[in-house]
């Protein structure tokens, strides 16, 4: 019963309640973010949702578009802006998924979505990750974040899956309170840990 409707009925009543308390947090990260950005406070990407329904993710944007020579855009490091750098160790990047969550693309808790090209190289039990909404936080945001190997990551999304209950997603709210408060396992820039899932492993396709 919690996983079929009572999740959803917490995540939105969750996701009024923090937008409402939190809006002048909002309002103040995107005046910044619109200055720091020239004017673009947003970052929105196609990700696959539940079901692998392909929605648009919303988060602040913490790079800025700077490109070389060629006019290519330069690596992570070099675009992180000075307040992206803060708004990310905080975790208030996140805070724009709070609309994701209201119009029921995604929960508070769940896998992490992640990039569409990514979609071939999953394993065939992997692939149950989308059978539920992806979430802000997940159980292996909360085991490690950035710090662990796809395997592990992508392994703990499936554990929870499987045993998805209200105790495990309060567990994981508890743990991730902890870990945005600590700023414990926060990678500025993912890639310098973690390199791509493609890059990681062959496409399940060519297998």
């Amino acid at each position: 019963m919690y996983k079929l409707f009572f999740k959803r009925v917490l995540d939105f009543s969750l996701a009024l309640i923090l937008l409402l308390v939190l809006f002048p947090v909002f309002f103040l990260v995107t005046l910044f973010l619109v200055i720091a950005n020239k004017g673009k406070p947003f970052f929105v990407q196609k990700r696959p949702g539940k079901n692998e329904r392909i929605f648009s993710i919303v988060k602040f944007k913490t790079m800025n578009d700077l490109t070389d020579e060629k006019g290519e855009l330069l690596p992570d490091k070099d675009r992180l802006t000075t307040v992206g750098s803060l708004v990310r160790k905080t975790s208030l990047d996140e805070l724009p998924q709070l609309i994701n969550v209201l119009k029921g693309e995604m929960s508070f808790i769940g896998p992490r979505p992640l990039l569409i090209r990514y979609l071939p190289y999953y394993k065939e039990n992997e692939r149950e990750r989308h059978s539920i909404r992806p979430g802000i936080t997940g159980l292996a945001q909360v085991s490690g974040r950035n710090l662990l190997n796809w395997d592990e990551r992508l392994a703990l999304d499936v554990v929870y899956v499987k045993k998805l209950s209200l105790l495990m997603d309060l567990k994981i709210i508890l743990k991730t309170i902890q870990s945005v408060l600590t700023s414990k396992d926060v990678v500025v820039d993912p890639q310098s840990v973690m390199i791509n899932l493609d890059d990681a492993r062959p496409c399940r396709d060519r297998v």
